[in-house]
């Protein structure tokens, strides 16, 4: 089935010391090899089955863990990454050695912070990063809340042209902006905002866009609540494991999804 399949370079970095990055070298090398017959398509997919080999060793899974989904409370200056090419600090550099192998649930960009799930599942990894789950952020803002933004918080915006707040490096121009869950507005003045928004996307750097769209950058940002996980006075730079409610929430929603290879255990 195609929801086993994870991409070469996700599973080589999953269950090894290897980065993506690095793996994608590995790859372009002809270093890696699958079913004994080497692979030099970084498009290429595998599951839990597939032999791969690195260096003629073999990539081992664990079977014997339950998978396990952990809260990060990222902070500004990292990079969700296992290595930077450009020497910048990344989680991995803060978190405990002990979860090296786990993977990010999407992204929060350099200078954002708060909840960052990881999970040592792939296919929980992959669930969540794609789900319909509400994530919840507190933002500040450059100027005031407009009438024209209200509106597109509550109708959805299309944009052809949406690099204003994109990475410079970013290839995606256009984006299409579903009407947010909801938003309260905290602060409102001509210098700056504060405002909370929930959407059940996360794209590109779509909050950072959607404001830039409006000649108001966002200043701060802080994911506060990813499916109804928070921080739970969790410090900056620490990481807590799932409550058994938290726990019991992600199982009935991958459960719901019909996600059966994503179950805990």
């Amino acid at each position: 089935m195609e929801d086993n399949l994870i991409r070469l370079n996700k599973f080589i970095s999953h269950n090894s010391r290897f980065s993506r990055r690095e793996a994608d070298k590995l790859i372009e090398d002809g270093k890696v090899s699958i079913e004994g017959k080497v692979v030099t398509d970084l498009a290429t997919k595998v599951d839990e089955k597939t032999i791969v080999k690195v260096n003629d060793r073999t990539v081992k899974i664990d079977k014997s863990r339950a998978p396990t989904v952990i809260v990060y409370n990222k902070q500004k200056g990292e990079i969700v990454s296992k290595k930077d090419p450009q020497g910048r600090k990344t989680i991995f550099d803060t978190i405990s050695k002990k979860f090296e192998h786990f993977l990010s649930v999407g992204r929060l960009d350099y200078a954002s912070e708060g909840v960052l799930l990881l999970t040592d599942d792939v296919k929980i990894a992959n669930a969540l990063m794609h789900s319909n789950l509400e994530r919840v952020y507190k933002i500040k803002i450059a100027g005031s809340i407009t009438d024209a933004m209200k509106t597109a918080m509550e109708r959805g915006l299309m944009l052809d042209d949406a690099t204003a707040g994109a990475h410079e490096k970013s290839e995606i121009t256009n984006m299409e902006f579903k009407p947010f869950n909801g938003y309260q507005i905290q602060k409102n003045t001509n210098n700056f905002s504060i405002l909370k928004v929930a959407i059940s996307e996360g794209k590109n750097r779509e909050l950072r866009r959607f404001f830039a769209h409006f000649d108001s950058p966002v200043v701060d940002l802080k994911r506060v609540n990813f499916g109804g996980i928070e921080l739970n006075n969790l410090p900056s730079g620490k990481t807590r494991y799932l409550e058994r409610r938290e726990y019991q929430d992600l199982r009935n929603y991958l459960k719901s999804i019909n996600k059966e290879n994503a179950e805990f255990n």
